[in-house]
């Protein structure tokens, strides 16, 4: 990817990084159709998500599928499911795992602060757990899955939706996936102070993006930001919390909070896998032609595969 950085970098900026992806649609993706459609959960604050359903599903109908519930990134500020960047890594993924994904739009920054983000992704997984999903959905074999500002979501949503399992009637946890996820300390990391400027990322930005998401006078080592902050977490280690899986890339100053993550839920007791991709900035998942978005693929699937609960 490093050598295609500059070609990608103009690429970007001439790009609107904004386009979004229609629903209802369906693609085809390596002669694999995918569907897409848009469900409601509560008008009211723009809570819904859209669904990914892969074509594959109808050649066995004794075949269930895993289901993803994906977290957006952004910086708590910006996107959605409907954005094209991640329209397209979703329909991916549907094709690639296979798996039925739905991906979540939630309220954003600065309107809205700190901690409706986490209310609206765990209100969501609510509603999924008895909503009309396809019947080859398998919701006994859910993921959380989500990048930069998502994965940081996805963390928190899954902690709260395991403390409180019993709300849950079908959906079962049993795998998390944090992409470059967005954590955050009051002291710089190594990779903070290496790559202050960086495409896509860079610490000014970062720091900028936590002062719109935070409450009035916290700063980034609340809770919310430095997750691992404090060592290990005696709660966490009581909880159980699924196996989960870290990406971090070479060119993402990022990448040494995603490693400490990694290594805290380790010491809490918690299995992790970390994956590092040495020339991916951050966001990498933006551009399909790069070597590291078919490598990241593979590296979900397998996942997916291995944790997915047996049939």
């Amino acid at each position: 990817m490093a050598d295609n950085l500059p070609l990608l970098m103009t690429r970007f900026k001439l790009s609107d990084p904004h386009e979004k992806n229609p629903a209802p649609a369906t693609k085809l993706i390596n002669n694999v159709s995918v569907t897409t459609s848009d469900v409601q959960i509560d008008p009211s604050r723009s809570l819904w998500f859209r669904l990914f359903t892969p074509s594959i599903t109808h050649t066995n109908s004794d075949v269930l599928l895993p289901l993803i519930v994906y977290f957006h990134g952004g910086g708590f500020h910006s996107f959605g499911p409907d954005t094209k960047t991640f329209d397209d890594l979703c329909s991916h993924l549907a094709t690639k795992v296979p798996a039925v994904i739905a991906s979540i739009n939630y309220r954003l920054t600065p309107e809205h602060k700190y901690p409706t983000q986490y209310e609206d992704g765990y209100d969501a997984l609510k509603f999924i757990d008895t909503a009309f999903l396809p019947a080859y959905t398998d919701l006994s074999s859910c993921f959380i899955a989500g990048d930069s500002a998502g994965g940081n979501l996805a963390h928190h949503v899954t902690v709260r939706a395991v403390k409180n399992a019993e709300q849950f009637n079908k959906i079962r946890i049993t795998g998390l996936v944090c992409l470059q996820p967005f954590f955050g300390g009051e002291e710089r990391t190594e990779s903070e102070l290496r790559l202050p400027q960086v495409p896509m990322i860079d610490v000014a930005r970062t720091d900028e993006t936590w002062r719109k998401f935070l409450p009035e006078g916290a700063d980034r080592d609340h809770p919310a930001v430095n997750v691992s902050g404090g060592g290990p977490n005696s709660e966490l280690k009581n909880l159980e919390f699924p196996p989960t899986l870290v990406i971090v890339g070479g060119i993402d100053p990022l990448q040494d909070r995603g490693k400490r993550y990694a290594e805290w839920l380790k010491d809490c007791g918690k299995e992790s896998e970390l994956t590092m991709y040495p020339d991916a900035v951050h966001a990498f998942y933006a551009f399909p032609e790069v070597p590291e978005f078919d490598l990241l693929l593979h590296r979900l699937k397998d996942f997916v595969h291995k944790h997915v609960h047996p049939n």
